[in-house]
């Protein structure tokens, strides 16, 4: 990682005792280094400097005794010996804040990484902050509408609560991300801050580009902990990003939308913090202050009296296990749970997400309203139906299930395309112009195909629209062998009917079900209809 630039130096030097307070390196073991203070001995959380050029950035974390302080190299420690001076900052690490922070892109110490201009018109504030007293939180329970609409619809984000978002590579969390940005921008007049937290430099490329393409980048801030950085600098990157949203919400009052990804990288880096500085391990080898260290970043995301700090987070689940205390310890913090399956992905439902997995404390009738909870069971029970029917459809078909059953297979099959929606940020791959759903409509779309007044459109007529009103521009359906023809007298679909009814002869021809022309044929007809097959000659 490259050394701080003059920026960070000068503003880790605007404490009194910048120079005041000498120091001389005692020992180095990897990123742990032991400073010896002979005036007065630095607080918890200063900010030290070393180095033949004042480029090793050290946190202090522990005071040994009244000489010695222990502090967590931010920075790589090549080239630091015993009896280097020490430089004694005066304060914590800090992050600037300020209009001047849009559009750019940031490491830890507030360096713009990004190869544009110098800041300009920017403070710095410490990393360190407690989180909004309890007499400043707004107790009232808002939605945060994303445009999307199986979220609105299922899974409802609390504004100013924290989401978790459990996805693995190729299945679109990426590109759900990028669309929630750009709704966040484009039609609530809100901030996004991107906190990358042991991110690949690939991947913060990539997203950086995507986002100056899709337009999103003047009204969003992005910082990165990079993978290859020590994990100081990872601990830290979410603190900074946090600081730089309570800006945005506290002093410019508006909404800001905070994307972590990846928040279980934040508990390891500081897992690895901890088993550097001596601590005894806790179970399955985590730090004992794991709960502590996760509250003390996520509490600081909340609703106010002057704005909210809403987050999605992305969640990585070490062996699926769902027990894992990391994952544990995340989870009482989190407002919803969005679930993306690869499964409805390699069906190319998108947005991938996987209605029975995902869940929300927002869908209850106090918040959400009786109309939208009853909407929203009624769908999950309509999936869970199909779930279910899965198996049978696989083993015996469609025609062996009740009529009953085949109208909820048409609904459910209707509701996961009806909740496919084309994404802004992905027009110039798709040539699908992006849509922007509102809650209503959502609701609306819903409630009418569960009413069966789609039954006679097919399938692809509601696949990736907006709003249900859209499918009424689709050609001309036509209809599958499961349906009746209404050209044609009601001939009797159902297989377990046993009634033979003469078709119409005035009637067009129309398509039938097969178990309905197996029954009409007489057995002369079936022979007659079935294929010689001649075997081959020897």
């Amino acid at each position: 990682m490259k050394a701080a630039t003059e920026n960070t130096r000068q503003a880790l030097a605007e404490g009194e005792n910048a120079s005041a307070n000498p120091g001389t390196v005692v020992s180095v073991r990897g990123s742990v280094v032991d400073v010896r203070f002979d005036g007065q001995l630095p607080p918890i959380y200063s900010v030290l400097r070393t180095g033949p050029e004042q480029q090793v950035v050290i946190e202090v974390l522990a005071q040994r005794d009244a000489k010695h302080v222990r502090g967590i190299a931010l920075t790589p420690t090549q080239g630091l010996a015993r009896g280097m001076a020490v430089e004694d900052t005066g304060g914590p690490l800090k992050a600037p804040v300020g209009k001047g922070i849009l559009s750019r892109m940031f490491d830890v110490f507030g360096d713009a990484i990004d190869r544009e201009a110098a800041l300009s018109d920017v403070e710095w504030r410490s990393v360190h902050r407690a989180p909004p007293p309890l007499e400043r939180r707004s107790t009232k329970s808002e939605i945060f509408e994303t445009g999307i609409k199986v979220i609105d619809v299922l899974v409802p984000l609390e504004k100013g609560g924290k989401a978790g978002l459990f996805g693995g590579a190729g299945v679109g969390k990426t590109v759900l991300l990028t669309e929630m940005i750009h709704n966040m921008i484009g039609h609530q007049e809100g901030v996004s801050i991107f906190c990358g937290i042991g991110e690949r430099c690939r991947e913060g490329e990539e997203l950086y580009r995507e986002m100056k393409e899709a337009g999103v980048l003047p009204n969003m801030v992005m910082l990165f902990g990079q993978m290859n950085e020590p994990p100081g600098a990872r601990f830290r990157v979410g603190h900074a990003a946090l600081t730089m949203a309570e800006y945005f919400r506290d002093d410019e009052h508006r909404d800001v939308l905070l994307l972590v990804d990846n928040i279980f990288r934040f508990i390891q880096a500081g897992s690895e913090v901890s088993g550097l500085m001596g601590q005894m391990p806790s179970r399955l080898g985590y730090q004992p202050t794991l709960g502590t260290e996760l509250s003390s970043l996520e509490e600081r995301i909340a609703n106010t009296d002057t704005g909210a700090i809403t987050s999605i987070q992305a969640v990585y689940v070490p062996s699926d296990d769902f027990t894992d205390p990391a994952a544990v310890h995340t989870f009482s913090h989190l407002s919803a749970s969005i679930v993306l399956s690869r499964k409805r992905a390699s069906e190319g439902l998108y947005p991938a997400i996987d209605p029975l997995q995902s869940s929300s404390k927002m869908a209850t009738p106090g918040i959400v309203g009786e109309r939208h909870y009853q909407l929203a069971r009624e769908v999950r029970r309509t999936f869970a139906q199909y779930s279910e029917l899965k198996d049978i459809i696989a083993m015996l078909g469609l025609e062996q299930l009740s009529p009953d059953d085949r109208n909820v297979v048409a609904r459910a099959r209707r509701l996961e395309r009806f909740l496919t929606q084309p994404f802004f940020t992905t027009e110039q791959f798709t040539g699908l112009k992006g849509k922007l759903v509102s809650l209503s409509d959502s609701l609306d779309g819903c409630e009418r195909i569960l009413n069966d007044e789609f039954k006679d459109h097919p399938e692809r007529a509601l696949y990736m629209i907006g709003p249900i009103s859209e499918a009424k521009g689709k050609p001309s359906p036509k209809k599958s062998t499961s349906e009746p023809d209404p050209e044609v007298e009601p001939v009797a679909n159902d297989a377990a009917s046993n009634t033979s009814l003469e078709p119409d002869p005035d009637a067009q021809p129309g398509p039938v079900s097969d178990a309905a022309s197996k029954r009409d044929l007489k057995p002369d007809a079936q022979a007659a209809s079935k294929p010689k097959i001649e075997a081959p000659p020897r």
